[in-house]
């Protein structure tokens, strides 16, 4: 497809220039990526299918659902699949790193201001305008992913019933798996076709080795050593098995730091998720914070890399199969019904967040009036947020006064 790389076909082999701009692109995104996972994926779409027409939506959606198949942040692996599909490998690892980076840089210095001073800088007036703005980014994309996802009216049918199950409290995972086998169900005659030899258990064999870390199994035994292998460890373990929201991290890190290490208390760790929240691009850079807290700034770096590494490992292998999932006939079933089920995932967090952020005439004023932009011009995002975030602040300046 002429949309995908351009530069080389294999291996590394992408021009300096297509990397330095997946560098750019990503790092600016990673500054300005409020709102969580469905904000990301919102923001990404509106730069490169509707800004830069890297990707047509169809490999966009694509991308997004098959990245719901392993384990880690979404929107973080959705980016390095992006920064690969234009940059091949040296794109992989520009469009991660640069993603990731801000946040960390960011997270780094409000955890040196929480060891320090006992508290970390208030964010409130600023989240205030911002997160209006984001939740109009994220209706605008859903309306495009929307016409091409929802392919015929069963599809429609599925995604309104993944979205109420999300509503009722459904886990997240087994919504998307739900989707993808009920898709495939309806779509598929009984008898498949019989497939080649080379493609005997190719994607459930790959897909299901992140699954056998569940539970902490021996691929990921207790660390021994010094607190900096155990700190690398445990983040590499969770950052390998970890499926679902911010909300299933916060489990993990209480499982591990609060009760069985005793390194954090549950105030330190309620501190570090909330400056996860606050701030842009990864929820998992909460993983940061905690590093920060545990060791310094050697095991803010430390826990930052463990945690993001596995995300590299499984999109590296995930970008050998994603244009198999598409072509072949069971596969690209399940990916249409785990497309729509994980876009009914991002309208659920859409609601849910609009209903804590749009809270006054302002918030919804902001929103309305970000929409409407997003619908009449190509205005960049990084202009809305900026221009949420400097009414919030100004609010907060009248009310301080």
């Amino acid at each position: 497809m002429s949309e995908h790389v351009t530069g080389g076909s294999g291996g590394a082999g992408a021009s300096w220039p297509a990397v330095r701009e997946v560098a750019l692109l990503f790092l600016k995104l990673g500054t300005i990526a409020f709102g969580g996972p469905a904000a990301h994926i919102a923001m990404m779409r509106d730069e490169l299918v509707r800004r830069r027409g890297w990707v047509s939506d169809e490999r966009f959606a694509d991308l997004m659902g098959a990245t719901n198949l392993i384990p880690g942040p979404n929107s973080t692996e959705l980016a390095i699949h992006l920064g690969h599909d234009r940059a091949r490998m040296r794109g992989l690892v520009a469009a991660g790193v640069c993603f990731i980076l801000p946040a960390a840089l960011i997270v780094t210095t409000l955890a040196w201001a929480y060891v320090t001073y006992g508290s970390t800088p208030a964010a409130e007036g600023l989240l205030y305008g911002i997160v209006p703005a984001v939740i109009a980014i994220i209706a605008h994309a859903l309306f495009g992913l929307w016409r091409t996802v929802i392919k015929t009216a069963w599809l429609g049918a599925l995604a309104l019933a993944a979205l109420a199950a999300y509503l009722a409290g459904v886990n997240e995972l087994l919504i998307l798996a739900a989707g993808a086998l009920l898709a495939a169900a309806v779509r598929l005659p009984r008898r498949l076709p019989r497939r080649p030899p080379g493609d005997q258990n190719r994607l459930p064999g790959v897909l299901a080795a992140p699954l056998l870390a569940f539970g902490g199994s021996p691929l990921f035994p207790e660390p021994t050593g010094g607190q900096l292998t155990q700190l690398f460890l445990t983040m590499l373990k969770i950052g390998s098995v970890l499926y679902g929201s911010g909300y299933v991290l916060l489990a993990f890190l209480r499982g591990d730091f609060v009760e069985r290490l005793g390194w954090l208390s549950s105030q330190q760790l309620a501190d570090a998720v909330s400056i996860g929240q606050v701030t842009p691009g990864p929820v998992f850079t909460t993983a940061t914070f905690v590093g920060y807290v545990v060791a310094g700034p050697i095991g803010a770096f430390v826990a930052t890399v463990a945690i993001f590494l596995p995300s590299f490992v499984f999109v590296g292998l995930l970008t050998r199969l994603t244009g198999w999932l598409r072509s072949s006939r069971w596969a690209s079933a399940l990916l249409d019904g785990v497309n729509a089920a994980a876009l009914a995932l991002m309208a659920g967090v859409s609601y849910q967040l609009a209903r804590t952020a749009v809270v006054d005439p302002l918030t919804a004023a902001i929103a309305v009036l970000s929409l409407v932009l997003l619908w009449t011009t190509k205005l960049n995002n990084a202009w809305l947020i900026a221009g949420g975030a400097a009414i919030g602040l100004a609010r907060a300046a009248l009310l301080a006064g």
